[in-house]
């Protein structure tokens, strides 16, 4: 049967209506979502940052890196100026060295007095020896002529000669005696030097602590990577004065990015920690970065303007960090959109976001 050409228009108005139908249908009612075990997501890639910041206030004398340099634990990033902690430092050295040298001539003197000491006692107790024999000696020979003398047998001047013999014989002895009670002060003054150096030590002590002080502020004036990263911001200048605290570069590491996306409130019940995801980027289309589930959020939160959901309805959803498993030539960086799949039912094929 032939159509007329009212007929065959009608019938074209009839299939186009049918398709639009079709098309509203598969849009609004849901029809682009992806499979039952798939959720998709949108957000943007982040890092995990670390601020590096001056512990002293200072005028930065130096910077050793700039936007995009990679860096090492431990790696100068930035030098403060040092001048008068410099001088400090020479003045701190100098009064530890100064110290060390009167600590060691002190102990060299000890040292000395401890030999000295028990050989000077030795001689003066051998004095003391020697001139109570000859007192004694001289106490006999005086008896002795005192009686020859009586006995007319010695001049009376020998007698006297031998009496004044002992009185000087008693005074050696006197003398003597009181050499050897000066020697036995020697261990007094080794006591008192021994005194000295614990003085000196601890004076030491502290002035190596004072040094030490000095030095390690003379050390946070030279500014030094906290951890391995890639220089994301450099804050400020050389020549700017900084305070303690200020943020002087922001560093990112490269192979810890994440992507956080916000699932809607109907969908967050599936998500778990540790399912599998995919990424992807309108910068390199066609290829997937595997990531893994890491952060859920315990609360809801109003969705960003920025991101995108299935339903637009939305109004509360969940943020979720998806941890890339690697960053293959560090292709990716913060701030990049993209999008991502998470699989919460095991064995569904993977599929690329429907928006």
């Amino acid at each position: 049967m032939r159509l007329d050409k009212t007929q065959l228009i009608v019938a074209a108005t009839v299939a186009a209506l049918a398709a639009g139908g079709l098309w509203a249908w598969h849009t609004f009612s849901g029809g682009h979502a992806l499979p039952e075990g798939l959720i998709q997501a949108n957000g943007r890639i982040e890092g995990d940052h670390t601020t590096v910041a001056s512990k002293l206030a200072g005028r930065i004398a130096r910077l050793e890196v700039r936007e995009g340099a990679g860096v090492a634990a431990g790696q100068v990033l930035a030098r403060l100026e040092d001048t008068q902690l410099a001088a400090r430092q020479l003045q701190a050295d100098a009064a530890v060295a100064t110290i060390a040298a009167q600590l060691q001539a002190a102990r060299s003197q000890l040292d000395i007095a401890r030999r000295e000491v028990p050989l000077a006692e030795a001689s003066a107790d051998a004095a003391v020896a020697r001139a109570r024999a000859a007192e004694a000696q001289a106490a006999r020979d005086a008896k002795r002529f005192d009686e020859l003398a009586a006995r007319g047998t010695v001049e009376p001047r020998r007698a006297e000669q031998t009496r004044l013999a002992l009185t000087a014989a008693g005074a050696d002895l006197r003398q003597a005696e009181q050499a050897a009670s000066s020697s036995r002060l020697g261990r007094d003054k080794v006591r008192a030097r021994e005194n000295d150096i614990a003085a000196l030590e601890a004076g030491l002590r502290q002035a190596q602590a004072a040094a030490k002080e000095v030095a390690s502020l003379v050390d946070d004036l030279v500014i030094r990577a906290p951890a391995a990263g890639t220089v994301l911001s450099r804050l400020r200048d050389t020549g700017e004065v900084v305070a303690a605290g200020t943020p002087i570069f922001d560093i990112v590491d490269l192979d810890k990015l994440y992507l956080k996306v916000y699932v809607p409130e109907k969908q967050i019940g599936q998500v778990r920690l540790g399912l599998p995801a995919q990424v992807y980027t309108d910068a390199f289309p066609g290829q997937t970065f595997p990531a893994t589930v890491r952060y859920v959020a315990s609360q809801a939160e109003f969705t960003p303007k920025e991101v995108q959901t299935p339903d637009e309805r939305v109004k509360l959803s969940y943020a979720v960090r998806l941890y890339l498993d690697a960053n293959p030539e560090r292709r990716l960086s913060p701030g990049v959109p993209a999008d991502a799949v998470i699989r919460w039912k095991d064995g569904v094929p993977w599929q690329a976001p429907r928006w």
